[in-house]
């Protein structure tokens, strides 16, 4: 499977579909992180989502059938209070998720830049992405 950060052309916005979480991590704080796949450039691709918690309900709204039964599972790790919670979906027991005609809108992030490691040997500034992306939207297809 290949990082969705080895795909990319630049580091301009841009959109995603065909999304599968694979698991999601989270502790005390607002923060989020979902591992998901997609389907880029016809091959797929891993990549890891950062994102508020507030945006995570949204997504799980989003998981049809399985709505329900994701937010009581990220209830249930809430009430256990054990950090960083690991909640997997990559199993015959417990399959990705899938979230059809869902779009989501990525950022690109980059390594913050320690002093003097700003440019690469040749002198140039030219850092390469993590394959973390933060959520800028969701979009949702409406069928008529």
């Amino acid at each position: 499977m290949n990082l969705l950060s080895d795909s990319i052309a630049d580091d301009a916005d841009f959109f995603v579909e065909q999304i599968h979480l694979v698991a999601i991590v989270f502790d005390n704080t607002d923060d989020v992180t979902v591992w998901a796949t997609t389907n880029f450039d016809n091959d797929t691709h891993f990549f890891h989502l950062a994102l508020p918690f507030k945006s995570l309900d949204t997504l799980l709204s989003l998981a049809h059938d399985r709505a329900a039964a994701l937010r009581e599972e990220v209830a249930d790790a809430l009430a256990a209070a054990e950090w960083p919670a690991l909640l997997e979906y990559n199993s015959d027991d417990a399959p990705p998720v899938p979230l059809p005609s869902v779009a989501l809108k990525l950022s690109v992030t980059y390594p913050a830049a320690e002093d003097g490691e700003a440019e690469d040997e040749a002198g140039v500034d030219d850092p390469q992405p993590h394959n973390i992306f933060y959520l800028e939207g969701v979009f949702v297809r409406l069928d008529s």
